[in-house]
């Protein structure tokens, strides 16, 4: 019989590749989306109710269950901090407990925003010190936890912290990444006026690669079930592609052939009064997924837009 495979956020981003991922491994794969389900394959359910939970969990009757649905964007946290917490946290310690009560293996999708991202602390293990800077960051690390208290006794979850994610989007809007291509389209006026960060670092990872990784975790943890509690219970993947977001919008502009005449480079970090701080560099070392024998390859960030925007230019 098929192994069954439920994706939640499965109208997202990142679940849009992992449900293609499983379900090209020939898995009986099943999401679950709220605003934009697709009866059978993707299931509609609101999150924030325990019994949606318990009725999808019902229906969809899965033996593995990846977690991607999140709110995932650190000023709509801010904006609306209960309903960030009922869908971090809340709706995350409710799965976690009844996966776990069901022996169903559940694997949590967490960020590197619940690390500091101070100057010179990064790479950041994963059993490093979490200290997030912001409500986005501490909402995710107390959904980690309400995961690993719920999967303690039979060890059946585990965490995976990725960084700033991109791929194949229905909007740009949808990643942090893909929404720079719009910014460098709009500083092609040259009194635009877009400032852009040049400071902080990051590791945009493609969806496709995260959506491998996940599949490599499963297989490797369901293959040893025996000893599933001694095997590590937060992993860490990312691409080694450092760049600030003004760089990232050099290389984008380089693919379309274009200056960024309107572009501003700011240099000036976080400002002070602003309601979400960022952190400077929250590097996640892979060393967890290394030992496992975990394929960490990536595609090359540069390549893949090439080949993206070759049939995306206005």
């Amino acid at each position: 019989m098929a192994t069954t495979v439920l994706v939640t956020g499965a109208s997202g981003l990142l679940g849009r590749q992992v449900f293609e991922r499983f379900k090209r491994s020939g898995c009986l794969t099943v999401g679950q989306g709220f605003s934009r389900p697709n009866p059978p394959t993707i299931i509609k359910a609101d999150l924030e109710k325990p019994d949606d939970i318990k009725s999808l969990l019902d229906e969809a009757k899965p033996q593995i269950v990846i977690h991607c649905a999140a709110n995932r964007f650190p000023d709509l946290c801010d904006k609306n901090p209960e309903k960030a917490r009922r869908i971090n946290v809340d709706a995350t310690r409710t799965l976690a407990e009844l996966t776990s009560s069901r022996n169903i293996f559940l694997v949590y999708i967490s960020t590197d925003y619940v690390f500091p991202g101070l100057e010179g602390d990064a790479p950041y293990e994963a059993d490093a010190e979490t200290k997030a800077p912001n409500l986005y960051g501490r909402l995710k690390r107390d959904g980690e936890l309400a995961v690993l208290e719920a999967t303690k006794q039979n060890g059946m979850g585990v965490v995976v912290r990725v960084p700033v994610l991109y791929g194949t989007a229905n909007d740009n809007s949808e990643s942090a990444v893909n929404t720079l291509v719009d910014a460098v389209w709009k500083a092609q006026d040259e009194n635009a006026g877009v400032k852009m960060d040049d400071w902080a670092l990051r590791y945009p990872t493609n969806t496709e690669d995260v959506a491998r990784v996940l599949r490599d975790i499963v297989i490797k943890y369901l293959r040893e079930r025996g000893r599933i509690r001694e095997l590590p219970k937060i992993l860490q993947f990312s691409s080694e592609d450092r760049m600030t977001k003004y760089e990232i919008c050099e290389k984008l502009a380089e693919i379309l052939g274009l200056e960024l005449k309107g572009m501003i480079r700011n240099k000036e970090g976080n400002d002070p009064n602003a309601s979400v701080q960022r952190p400077y560099d929250t590097h996640l070392s892979t060393k967890a997924l290394k030992e496992l024998g975990i394929d960490l390859q990536t595609v090359n960030f540069v390549e893949w837009w090439r080949k993206h925007l070759g049939t995306h230019k206005k």
